[in-house]
C-alpha cells in the first residue's frame, strides 16, 4: 500500500480536487491506539488495489488533531478514530470506523 502522508491542511484542497478525477481514501490513525494499529495493518494486509484506480491518504491523528478536525468540517463528517472516508469528487460518499474498517468496505463502494 502506497500512503500520501497528510500532514497540511492545505492537503485537503489537492485532496478533493484529486477526487475529481479518481476516488480518494483519508486513513485516520491514532497512533496511541492498538485498534487503529490494527485497521490499519489489515487494510495494508488485505490492500489490492492498483494505485491507478484509487489513492490512499494517511493522517497521523496524534500528531494533527487540526488537520482532524478540518476533515470533519470539510467532508461533513463526525470524528472518528480510527476512521476511513471514501471520497468522490469532492464529497465523503461513505465513512467507517474502528473494526468496520476494510478493503471488502473500499471495494463496495469502488465498484457502485
Amino acid at each position: 500500500m502506497n500512503w500520501k502522508q497528510l500532514d497540511s491542511i492545505s492537503q485537503l484542497d489537492a485532496i478533493e480536487l484529486e477526487s475529481q478525477t479518481k476516488p480518494v481514501i483519508i486513513f485516520k490513525h491514532s497512533t496511541s491506539c492498538s485498534i487503529s494499529s490494527m485497521a490499519k495493518a489489515r487494510l495494508e494486509r488485505q490492500w489490492d488495489l492498483p494505485e491507478e484506480s484509487i489513492s490512499a491518504w494517511h493522517l497521523d491523528l496524534i500528531a494533527h488533531r487540526d488537520i482532524s478536525n478540518a476533515i470533519a468540517t470539510k467532508f461533513h463528517v463526525h470524528h472518528e478514530s480510527p476512521q476511513i472516508l471514501y471520497i468522490v469528487k469532492g464529497e465523503c460518499v461513505y465513512d467507517e470506523s474502528h473494526m468496520g474498517i476494510s478493503v471488502k468496505g473500499i471495494k463496495e463502494q469502488l465498484n457502485s
